[in-house]
């Protein structure tokens, strides 16, 4: 049976930008060891150093706001997964417009895991 990856895609980004915006550190679940985040050019490898990374973020509140994801299956059986939209930073009026991608891969116990994961703001 194939792959609902645009459900999977939807349900996951969801899922992540709802603990990102009320409990950073509880992202730690959804990558692994092999994981790697570049945000803006910074790269972090691995779950402990991707989570200081973003629990580190110069910010206390934010707020996600995005449209539906874009998402490819990857012949591996992993999901590839664009979005787009905007960050409310700690109540500021004028949100920051953002894409991020990820790379969703299974673990041998069939988990869902971002193996990539790379944000960039997209500033004018």
């Amino acid at each position: 049976m194939a792959t609902d990856f645009q459900g999977i895609a939807t349900q996951f980004v969801t899922h992540y930008y709802t603990t990102f915006d009320t409990d950073r550190k509880s992202l730690a679940g959804l990558y692994r060891e092999n994981s790697m985040l570049t945000f803006e050019g910074a790269q972090s490898l691995g779950a402990a150093s991707i989570v200081e990374k973003l629990t580190g973020l110069p910010f206390q509140k934010v707020k996600h706001e995005f449209g539906p994801p874009d998402a490819q299956p990857t012949p591996n059986g992993g999901i590839i997964i664009l979005v787009t939209g905007q960050l409310v930073v700690d109540d500021e009026s004028r949100p920051l417009p953002y894409s991020q991608a990820f790379q969703l891969c299974q673990d041998a116990n069939g988990q869902w895991f971002v193996f990539n994961d790379v944000f960039k703001l997209v500033l004018g």
